[in-house]
C-alpha cells in the first residue's frame, strides 16, 4: 500500500485534526519556504504525535525537510524537536547522510532528487536530474544516469523522493514533472531495495492516475491540499482516501 506524506504543516491544531486519517508521515519545513517553521513550532506539533503514541494510538511519523543544513543546525533542531525522518532537499553529500545515521540512531534519511523538465539544473543547492519526457521502459542511458547520480547514496539513505525543481525554494512548486522520468528511478530503487516517493503538483484529482500508472511506494503533497495557502481538511481527506481506497480496490 502506498504511503501518504502531508507536508508543510504549521499548526498543532491542524495536526490534531488529521490524526484520524491513515496518514503515514507529516512534514515540517525548516528550509526557506512560505511554510517554514521554527524548531519550537515543530516541537509543539511533535508533542501532539507523542500524545497519540502515549495513548497507544497509531500516528504519523514526523519528517523534517532541510536544504543544506549545518551539523550544528541539525543537532539543535533535533534536541528540541526530535524527528523520525530527516529529508534532505539540497546538495547534501553521502557523508552528511551517514553523519545523520551515526548521530541520530533510528532516524531515517530521505534524499530528494529535483527533476527538471527538459534541462539539467545548474543550481548550487540541488541534486537534480533531467527528465526527457520519454515513456515506457527506461533506456540504458537513463539507467546509467540514475545509477551514477544515486549510487553514492545507496547505503546511507532509506528512501528517494522525486520532486519538481523550483528555482526559489527547490521544491514545493505545486507543479508536476514529466512522470515518465519515474521509471528509471523506480528500477534503480527496486534493485537496491530503497523506497521511492513522488511529489510535485499532486492533487486529489491526479494522484489516482499516478498510482495507476507508476505505483510509487509513497506520495507527498503540500500545496495540492491547500486553499488560499492554508491546509484544507476536506482536500487532505479526499487525497488520503484516493490513495488508500485505490490501493484497497487494486488489491
Amino acid at each position: 500500500m502506498s504511503s501518504v506524506k502531508i507536508c508543510g504543516l504549521q499548526q498543532p491544531e491542524m495536526v490534531r485534526s488529521i490524526l484520524h486519517l491513515p496518514i503515514d508521515y507529516i512534514g515540517f519545513l525548516f528550509a526557506k519556504s512560505k511554510r517554514q517553521v521554527t524548531s519550537e513550532q515543530a516541537a509543539r506539533m511533535i508533542e501532539v504525535l507523542a500524545e497519540q503514541r502515549s495513548a497507544g494510538r497509531s500516528h504519523p511519523l514526523s519528517v523534517g525537510v532541510f536544504v543544506n543544513p549545518s551539523q550544528s543546525e541539525l543537532t539543535s533542531i533535533m534536541q528540541e524537536a526530535p524527528l523520525d525522518v530527516i529529508q534532505f532537499h539540497g546538495q547534501e553529500s553521502p557523508e552528511q547522510c551517514q553523519w545523520v545515521k551515526d548521530t541520530f540512531p533510528g532516524v531515517q534519511v530521505w534524499k530528494v532528487v529535483s527533476v527538471v523538465q527538459g534541462y539539467p539544473s545548474h543550481s548550487d543547492n540541488e541534486l537534480a536530474s533531467d527528465a526527457n519526457g520519454q515513456s515506457g521502459v527506461p533506456t540504458a542511458e537513463e539507467l546509467n544516469h540514475v545509477d551514477a547520480l544515486l549510487t553514492p547514496y545507496k547505503y546511507v539513505v532509506d528512501a528517494i523522493l522525486l520532486d519538481t525543481f523550483d528555482p526559489e525554494y527547490g521544491g514545493g512548486s505545486g507543479k508536476t514533472f514529466a512522470w515518465e522520468a519515474i521509471t528509471a528511478y523506480q528500477a534503480w530503487c527496486s534493485a537496491v531495495n530503497l523506497r521511492l516517493f513522488v511529489a510535485g503538483g499532486l492533487l486529489p484529482d491526479n494522484v489516482g492516475e499516478l498510482l495507476d500508472t507508476y505505483a510509487p511506494d509513497g506520495v507527498d503533497v503540500s500545496s495540492g491540499v491547500e486553499t488560499d495557502g492554508v491546509k484544507d481538511l476536506d482536500k487532505i481527506t479526499r487525497f488520503v482516501e484516493r490513495v488508500k481506497h485505490r490501493d484497497t480496490s487494486a488489491g
